[in-house]
């Protein structure tokens, strides 16, 4: 993040990545710019909702300073927001921390679920389920009781309502591309004393996207992510501490067709038509 002037900021997606809370050595080519292009895509996609933060992806539009060839596609001129200290998640279907919750308890984030749910199985509703801002450390997931402590209730109720109808226009949009977006994260913040979307949106860093051909109830399925580093450093052994074991070719090269499968299944378009190709 970058400031530019008193109103405005230049938000630059990194091709690095990151499988257990530990940032790995190796890039993944395009990641950034494939955030950025669906961040754009579904920041236009979804103003029927509520306004987003972004000004333009237009290298144009930056200062000088910034019209960097490697920042082309990967970076977003935005305005400046007060952000809500909570992470506006909403779940679709019960995977994650979500599923370990409901297995050890009957509950999500405090809430009782109905009994004999499955892993990966859809709720009868999106549910909204905040979680805090860890500075250090993990999020915590709250209750929106305890998420109108922090924010009050009309803050809370405009969080809620956005993040969830969000949810439900995307996720109709998808499901028309078969991909299943089973949960996703939204940061909002206030501009001008309006509540905005913020920070990335709908990309696979903050959602997980299922192809739903390949979705069934009870079985954990295959993620349009960073699934292939999670298995492959897994697969060796790994402790999940620093230092993290190198990334083969063979997975960076899996996670980025991940990344571009799920931003061409999703908006129909090519990925090579985006900002920054030649």
């Amino acid at each position: 993040m970058y400031v530019v002037d008193e109103r405005h900021l230049l938000m630059v997606a990194s091709d690095r990545i990151s499988a257990f809370d530990v940032v790995f050595n190796e890039p993944i080519p395009d990641k950034g710019r494939v955030l950025s292009a669906m961040t754009v895509w579904w920041a236009d996609y979804l103003k029927s909702i509520a306004p987003t933060h972004l000004v333009s992806s237009n290298p144009v539009d930056f200062p000088e300073e910034a019209k960097r060839p490697d920042w082309a596609g990967r970076a977003l001129l935005v305005r400046r927001a007060e952000m809500l200290p909570l992470e506006c998640i909403v779940r679709g279907y019960i995977t994650g921390s979500a599923w370990k919750e409901y297995q050890s308890s009957g509950t999500m984030h405090g809430t009782q679920l109905p009994e004999g749910l499955a892993e990966a199985q859809q709720l009868p509703e999106p549910v909204f389920t905040p979680s805090t801002k860890a500075t250090e450390g993990h999020d915590i997931n709250i209750s929106y009781d305890e998420a109108i402590e922090i924010v009050g209730v009309e803050l809370a109720e405009k969080a809620r309502s956005i993040s969830i109808n969000a949810y439900r226009l995307a996720s109709e949009h998808a499901a028309k591309n078969g991909v299943i977006i089973a949960d996703t994260k939204f940061e909002l913040g206030v501009v001008d004393g309006e509540l905005v979307i913020a920070d990335e949106l709908l990309t696979p860093d903050s959602s997980r996207f299922w192809p739903a051909e390949n979705w069934t109830p009870g079985v954990t399925p295959v993620s349009l992510d960073k699934q292939p580093v999670r298995d492959a450093t897994e697969a060796t052994g790994w402790d999940k501490s620093p230092p993290p074991p190198p990334l083969a070719e063979e997975t960076i090269r899996a996670t980025r067709d991940r990344y571009v499968e799920a931003y061409e299944r999703i908006t129909g378009e090519s990925f090579d038509n985006w900002i920054g190709n030649s």
